[in-house]
């Protein structure tokens, strides 16, 4: 077991999962401190500093990695606990874009209204205080807003040979824009390719559920991640652990095909912790889960699938208790 930090140079940021050589190797049970970007590369500053000006695609969502994890095989999951985000300047920006986000004309949805206008607007974050600052552009309203740090994009290599970019989400992980991403909560990605080839990056101080203008308060990050290599163990869609609570992730679109993944999933999930019968656990999932909208801006959506653990019949440990083990590796080591 080790404990090591990564901070790559710009040159060494990634902006696809797969199709990249490892920057660095690790050991299931190892702990990393990662350095991120955040989805504008730091090129984003002030309110002049508009992304069509001072970005370029498709260098945009940059990741940090990927990283090999030795005796990780297709069949096999990966269990990447989120011990800690920090905010790694006292700033985030957020941004509107012409054609881009939940509320406007895009590629997908054409019509004949009038672009949005590109504007940025600037975060303070006081890590003491816990808060970010929202400050409006065209008048003196201010509020602070719990500061609530996650990473938007993390994900391993996707099976044959492919090479996605890292604004898309999809089975292997990817852009997911998900606020339960935070620190504490474990994911389970199913492993496509020898070494699984994680990367991570798009941390948010804060985000709202579905992402309506498709940018969060967007920072870099200081993230360290617990990793474990779950053998024989296939995971088809990305899950998620907390203490008190289990989630599936379904990317797609529309939005309520990535719903039905997320559920089919988590009913599927559901029935092999507890024994239920596939309608039992529908119906329990039915009147007592949630479903959090991660995005609703990027190629695929994203929604997924909650039921906290209390509700279930004595579930047993998902994953061989990954989570928990996860955990007290992190306390300790910490």
């Amino acid at each position: 077991m080790s404990h090591f930090t990564y901070r790559p140079a710009r040159d060494e940021l990634a902006y696809t999962f797969g199709g990249r050589l490892p920057v660095a190797h690790l050991r299931s049970g190892d702990l990393i401190t990662v350095h991120t970007e955040d989805c504008f590369g730091g090129l984003v500053r002030g309110p002049a500093d508009l992304p069509s000006q001072v970005c370029q695609m498709p260098y945009l969502n940059p990741v940090s990695g990927p990283f090999f994890v030795e005796d990780a095989e297709p069949g096999d999951t990966l269990a990447v606990h989120l011990v800690a985000i920090e905010p790694a300047r006292d700033w985030g920006v957020s941004a509107t874009f012409p054609y881009f986000g939940a509320l406007t004309s895009t590629s997908h949805t054409a019509t004949l209204q009038p672009p949005l206008e590109e504007r940025v607007w600037v975060y303070g974050i006081d890590r003491q205080a816990g808060v970010v600052r929202y400050r409006a552009t065209a008048s003196d309203h201010m509020v602070e807003l719990p500061l609530d740090p996650m990473i938007g994009t993390i994900g391993v290599a996707p099976a044959g040979m492919e090479s996605r970019s890292t604004i898309v989400g999809d089975y292997y992980g990817g852009n997911l824009d998900t606020p339960e991403l935070r620190a504490g909560t474990t994911l389970y990605l199913g492993v496509n390719v020898h070494g699984a080839m994680l990367a991570l990056g798009d941390g948010h101080a804060r985000q709202g559920h579905g992402e309506a203008c498709g940018v969060g308060v967007e920072i870099a990050t200081v993230t360290t991640l617990a990793i474990e290599v779950i053998k024989g163990a296939a995971t088809a869609r990305p899950r998620l652990e907390t203490d008190k609570t289990i989630m599936s992730v379904g990317c797609a679109r529309p939005l309520e095909d990535a719903y039905r993944m997320a559920h089919q999933d988590l009913t599927a999930w559901t029935v092999h912790l507890c024994g239920l019968q596939v309608l039992d656990a529908y119906q329990l999932i039915s009147q007592a889960g949630r479903a959090p909208i991660g995005n609703v801006c990027d190629p695929n959506y994203t929604v997924l699938a909650a039921i906290d653990k209390a509700l279930l019949p004595q579930p047993q440990a998902a994953y061989r208790d990954a989570h928990a083990r996860l955990r007290d590796i992190a306390a300790v080591q910490e």
